[in-house]
């Protein structure tokens, strides 16, 4: 009785495994040939039916099941080796799971249905088998290496062989032991030149302190702030309109101020404010703190009380929204720390995407720092005009804006912004002239009256949502021709330009090169060529292929395929077709995003963490769009979905990042990579992935697996005289030290919630210690753990 249980059990289990093998099979057999007639490879619809051959031969116990998968599994293997070549993460899809279902047939009794041993002597068995692998292999190794390879841009100036030495002449860098800008000194190179903390002792970096900053009710996530540090305290802000000062040795709170009013907060992030100390001034708001709040408003505190400075505009704030006409609430808002030069306060405001063809103007302001009173205003659209429009009037609405941080050299009394586009940013037949003019450019300002010096443009009419994210990076750039003053301008495109900050002509390489024309949205208008930047290395990622999509299983990753084959793809800035999806490659979040890069000016090496995440876009009509139910964002609810409604022009858009079923990127890891490159010559000194999987996984379900991958980043580094570069922004929780010349990490530290932030170092005036601090916050977006933290690290005493 027990053996004829035991084998009618048997007998469901093999059923069960020959449906599993079946319903494989017949999602690959159909799936495949959607994709072989899309004109993608053949091999799922191949592989499907031998699939579905092994389930028959499994039902009916026909011991040839075997060798009909075994013949699958060493075509896959082969085919995986001719895709991927040696890449672990483009063969552990395609091996994996065939391979871990095959296991069940290596049984006998699976097999036939028998419990007695094979005919087959297992050495004989086992030698055909041995030397099927082999020959797979050499098949797959040889087709591989007659494929031509893609060219990376990244190594487009070569490898450097070793770090560069200390430069004969050190770049320019700030003499301070304090963090009084939000990228450490107005040129935003990041870099500190403390030399406590080196790569002999970071291991021994321990948590010194701990801060609370809150949001305190309601959305978290929204804490991004780079603190700055002068004199003896920090000062930051929150996602809900809340300014703090802190102890600098302990994070003890010394004051709070809420800017919020009687206007709730949205929650949107604040990423730092300014500090001014007035000339000659003595007293009460001598020194202050400019802060700007989400209504929007600018706020002068005193920087000891934190009370308002009440010689400053009306009671120490200044109003934002005159003169920019009707502004939906959530519509304008600062999202990047304040700038300071020549005793005024600069800033721009980011716009409400992809909403409709006529929202608030991107409008530049200047404020006088004591008063509050308006210096200037660079409004694009009356570029001579720099004074407040007259009454019933309006700056000009749907301009190109300036969302990302601010840089100035007071010197040269210029400040540079790196601009934005004039919303819609996937379509642009409505665009003026002098949009166009300065849409995804970089601009150089008159900080004193705000006229246009010069501009670069990164991309000629931005289609693509490129709009330049990253603070100008102004270092003193050694050349063969003497010293040069220099802007690095990072970008989303993943081209890195640098300019001269005088003129705005280029100092490295750049290029005019052909970009796809085909398939645009009619009455589009294209730039034929657009600059790429080949005296640097790009990170833009080599061309996409088929073979470059990935997945977990082989289904998943044949799903990216059909969906790639079905897109509009013709290489970087293919422009977005309305019959189809289309690719965006590097993604609109980056290549470079708000993190910027850092520079060790000692040695002249820039950092820079970027991303390889393409975004999928589709255009609808508007009658579909009205079907359905795109909405306007009405400031509380938000967008919903990734809708962009576009109203005003004949398309609506559903952007997003190009994932698989199963919530992950369709191409391969690593998505995130941190890299070193001699500012000297332009060749990359070291490259590598930056983050691991332990908070990342399918369906949004972590892993807790800390296998290096390289994970998307939201954020940015620092670059120290120890020779290290500390960075957090990824989606891993983790707080890391790398040493800056060989790219080794020598330390890691796990945070309370995402480090989605640039963190800054300062040495305490109490006790000399040298301080790492970072916000811990976390980005629900990156579905990365939240907190409300502000964590300090330091040596032990």
């Amino acid at each position: 009785m027990r053996t004829s249980d035991s084998g009618q059990s048997t007998s469901w289990l093999i059923r069960g495994y020959a449906c599993l093998l079946a319903f494989v099979g017949l999602a690959l057999t159909i799936g495949g040939a959607s994709l072989a007639v899309q004109g993608g490879s053949a091999y799922y619809l191949f592989s499907g039916i031998m699939w579905v051959a092994s389930a028959v031969l499994v039902w009916r116990r026909d011991p040839r099941c075997g060798w009909v998968y075994g013949a699958m599994l060493l075509g896959t293997l082969a085919w995986a080796i001719y895709e991927s070549g040696a890449n672990t993460w483009g063969l552990l899809p395609r091996l994996a799971a065939p391979y871990v279902i095959g296991i069940p047939l290596l049984f006998n009794a699976v097999r036939s249905g028998r419990l007695q041993p094979p005919e087959q002597p297992q050495s004989v068995v086992w030698r055909i088998v041995v030397g099927s692998l082999v020959v797979a292999v050499l098949v797959g190794s040889l087709s591989h290496l007659a494929a031509p390879a893609p060219t990376d841009p990244l190594r487009q100036r070569g490898i450097a062989t070793k770090a560069p030495d200390r430069l004969a002449q050190p770049m320019a860098s700030i003499a301070r032991s304090d963090w009084p800008h939000y990228g450490n000194d107005q040129g935003g190179t990041r870099f500190s030149p403390l030399t406590q903390i080196t790569a002999a002792n970071v291991d021994k970096l321990e948590v010194a302190w701990e801060a609370d900053v809150g949001p305190f009710t309601g959305v978290r996530g929204t804490l991004q702030v780079t603190p700055i540090n002068v004199g003896d305290s920090l000062y930051v802000c929150n996602g809900h309109n809340v300014v703090m000062a802190l102890d600098a040795e302990t994070g003890q709170e010394r004051w709070r101020y809420d800017m919020s009013g009687s206007s709730a907060p949205t929650g949107k992030p604040c990423r730092g404010v300014a500090y001014y100390r007035v000339p000659e001034a003595t007293g009460s708001c001598a020194e202050r703190i400019l802060a700007t709040s989400q209504l929007p408003e600018l706020f002068a505190l005193d920087a000891r009380t934190g009370r308002p400075c009440t010689g400053f505009g009306t009671d120490g704030r200044v109003p934002l929204l005159e003169g920019l006409g009707e502004v939906p609430p959530g519509y304008h808002y600062v999202s990047s720390a304040p700038q300071v030069i020549r005793g005024k306060v600069v800033f721009g405001g980011a716009i409400m995407d992809g909403q409709y063809w006529g929202e608030p103007s991107g409008v530049i302001r200047a404020f006088d720092a004591t008063t509050g009173r308006l210096a200037w205003a660079f409004d694009a659209g009356r570029p001579q005009d720099h004074g407040a429009p007259a009454a019933g009037e309006s700056y000009t609405a749907a301009t190109p804006n300036s969302w990302a941080p601010i840089s100035a050299d007071e010197s040269l009394g210029l400040v540079y912004l790196p601009m934005g586009n004039a919303t819609p940013d996937f379509y642009g037949a409505q665009r003026r002239p002098f949009d166009d003019d300065i849409s995804s450019s970089v601009v150089a300002l008159d900080a004193e009256t705000g006229s246009l010096k010069w501009r670069y443009q990164t991309v000629r009419h931005d289609v693509w949502d490129y709009d330049v994210p990253s603070q100008p990076t102004l270092v003193d750039l050694p050349t063969s021709s003497g010293v040069r003053r220099a802007l690095i301008q990072p970008t989303k495109r993943g081209e890195v330009f640098v300019l001269d900050r005088e003129t705005g002509a280029p100092i490295k390489q750049v290029e005019e090169l052909l970009v796809p024309q085909a398939g645009h949205a009619p009455g589009e208008r294209l730039s034929p060529t657009q600059p790429f930047s080949t005296g640097m290395p790009s990170f833009r990622g080599p061309k996409l292929r088929e073979s470059d999509m990935w997945g977990l299983t082989p289904i998943d990753q044949m799903l990216c395929r059909i969906r790639f084959k079905k897109a509009h793809y013709d290489g970087t800035l293919t422009p977005v077709a309305v019959d189809r999806t289309t690719i965006f490659d590097p993604g609109y979040s980056g290549g470079v995003n708000w993190g910027s890069v850092s520079v060790d000016v000692d040695r002249g090496i820039m950092m820079v963490n970027w991303m390889r995440l393409p975004s999928i876009v589709e255009f609808v009509t508007r009658a579909e769009a009205k079907t359905r139910g795109f909405k306007l964002f009405d400031g509380t609810t938000g967008q919903g979905g990734g809708t962009q409604p576009m109203e005003n022009t004949p398309y609506a858009g559903t952007p997003g990042p190009f994932l698989s079923a199963l919530g992950m990127p369709c191409t391969a890891p690593p998505w995130g990579l941190l890299t070193a490159v001699d500012l000297g010559s332009g060749q990359v000194i070291w490259s590598k992935p930056l983050g691991d999987g332990r908070d990342s996984g399918p369906l949004g379900i972590r892993t807790h697996l800390p296998i290096t991958m390289g994970v998307p980043n939201s954020g940015g580094s620092i670059a120290t005289r120890g020779g290290l570069t500390f960075i957090g922004a990824t989606v891993d929780s983790m707080f890391r030290a790398f040493d800056t010349a060989t790219g080794e990490q020598v330390w890691a530290a796990r945070l309370p919630g995402g480090g989605t932030a640039t963190p800054m170092s300062y040495q305490s005036a109490q006790s000399g210690r040298q301080f790492v601090v970072i916000a811990a916050g976390g980005r629900a977006a990156l579905k990365t753990r939240l907190s409300t933290k502000l964590v300090a690290y330091a040596l032990p005493r």
